[in-house]
């Protein structure tokens, strides 16, 4: 009987949970959301001359600013620029992002090379909280020569919603499950809640991963920066020497030289076709010499 009502109670419990997540990943655009409270103080606006519907349309719009305000965004930005010195920028741009609250959570950098000259080119990815997302993007771009800037804003409240109203399922279950076990007394109960109870205590801790990496996109904003010092010009070109300007005891050192390679591809060349001259040739001279018996 208490394995039934357990089953019963899990059946529940995950329908609950699944039915929750059937949205698990629902972006909105910021975009949408700025127009939606727009719209809320349009309205309120386009109300007549009546000041009690003014003031209630004032107090709806402040009501609108505040959920705005509450929303939860993942911003990001993705920039590139070219600087004069990759070392100098870089070291900058990470006293820049610590100085609000940030860090580097990853770089990387490459140096070239054009003739006897070299240039750096490189990627470093900064965190930085999203209150200071925008000071620090104009900080970047102060740093050099912007050659593209691309922000995006992406609305989560919905879904951090979601998944903090799964994960409260999750946990009731869990503990239910656990006050079930601690009052079993049979060996078949005890494994049947055992099972079930490890089951709900995986959802539990996948969706806590899952609002804590969520939660922390929003907490912190990621930009991505590109850094490239200008190509160096090439300025090294080959210029022939003129014929009649050329050394005489070079010029007779390379035809030297070209005879004896001619002469080693010569024997090279006799090398490769004699098997095959052997093989035609024999056959070849026999047949003739008994052509001219016979005839």
């Amino acid at each position: 009987m208490l394995v039934l009502v357990v089953l019963a109670g899990c059946g529940a419990g995950g329908d609950g949970a699944e039915g929750g997540g059937a949205g698990d990943v629902n972006y909105q655009d910021a975009g949408t959301a700025a127009d939606g409270g727009g719209g809320g103080e349009s309205g309120s606006a386009s109300g007549g001359g009546d000041s009690a519907a003014q003031r209630e349309s004032s107090d709806d719009g402040s009501a609108t600013g505040s959920q705005s305000a509450a929303r939860a965004l993942v911003r990001t930005g993705q920039l590139r620029l070219e600087v004069d010195d990759y070392d100098a920028t870089q070291a900058t741009l990470t006293a820049a992002v610590e100085a609000r609250g940030g860090y580097v959570a990853d770089s990387a950098e490459e140096v070239r090379e054009v003739g006897n000259e070299t240039f750096t080119t490189g990627r470093v990815v900064f965190r930085v909280p999203s209150e200071n997302f925008s000071g620090f993007v104009d900080s970047v771009e102060a740093e050099g020569e912007t050659l593209s800037s691309e922000t995006n804003t992406r609305d989560v409240t919905d879904q951090l919603v979601d998944l903090r109203a799964r994960l409260d399922n999750a946990r009731a279950e869990r503990d239910r499950l656990r006050t079930l076990y601690e009052s079993a007394n049979e060996t078949e109960d005890v494994l049947a809640v055992s099972e079930e109870l490890s089951a709900a205590q995986e959802r539990v801790e996948r969706l806590e991963a899952q609002l804590a990496s969520l939660e922390g996109r929003v907490a912190m904003s990621t930009v991505t920066v590109e850094l490239r010092e200008p190509r160096p010009e090439s300025t090294t070109t080959e210029t022939e020497t003129p014929f009649a300007d050329r050394d005489p005891v070079g010029a007779f050192l390379g035809s030297v030289d070209g005879v004896v390679v001619l002469g080693r591809s010569l024997v090279v060349g006799g090398a490769y076709a004699l098997p095959y001259l052997l093989v035609v040739g024999v056959p070849v001279g026999v047949a003739a010499v008994v052509y001219r018996r016979v005839g």
